[in-house]
């Protein structure tokens, strides 16, 4: 068993050495976009999800941010989540950005404020790997889903309104954290990667 862990291990990080550049590749894109908004811009090209707006904010929403400030800390989430989900599959990865985008669309048609970032996928990828685990019960599920909620347990706070900080979209984060659990419901459902 343990020879059997260790291989999968060893598989999971061969496959992720080749996998690892797509999270900074998908990260370039909200880097470019907030350079240029503040150098051509000065901090006024945004693209928001807004209530009764176009349905391309539910696509640019995530790569939009309010300043480097907000685009360095959702960096600094947004890697190594994503390269835990990745250590699974990409597969997996792709699920819960589809399950994120699904999740959003109710908060743009029915909730009343704009909200833009990554920290939804953020939340989409938390949400996936601490269920995962659960549902598949293979060790390095169970492994993603220990490191996730060790490392990353601390933010679940922030996806009730009364434990956000003000001016941060919790529903957001909330409906990303939906979307996650979503992915991985379906995931497992499928019978895995």
């Amino acid at each position: 068993m343990a020879g059997s862990l260790a291989q999968r291990l060893d598989r999971s990080l061969s496959h992720l050495k080749g996998v690892a550049v797509l999270p900074l590749v998908i990260l370039a894109v909200p880097w470019v976009q907030e350079i240029i908004d503040q150098l051509v811009f000065g901090g006024r090209w945004n693209l928001p999800m807004v209530p009764g707006g176009p349905f391309l904010g539910v696509l640019t929403a995530p790569f939009s941010h309010g300043g480097f400030g907000h685009l360095i800390s959702n960096s600094l989430w947004f890697l190594p989540l994503s390269w835990l989900v990745l250590a699974k599959s990409r597969g997996d990865y792709l699920a819960v950005w589809l399950g994120v985008y699904a999740t959003a669309i109710p908060v743009w048609l029915f909730w009343h404020q704009a909200s833009h970032g990554l920290s939804g996928v953020i939340y989409g990828l938390l949400g996936y790997l601490l269920l995962i685990g659960w549902l598949e019960r293979r060790p390095l599920s169970i492994l993603l889903s220990l490191t996730a909620l060790f490392a990353y347990g601390g933010a679940l706070p922030s996806l009730l309104p009364f434990l956000s900080p003000p001016g941060v979209s919790w529903i957001g984060h909330a409906s990303g954290f939906a979307g996650g659990v979503l992915a991985a419901l379906a995931i497992h459902r499928e019978g895995g990667s």
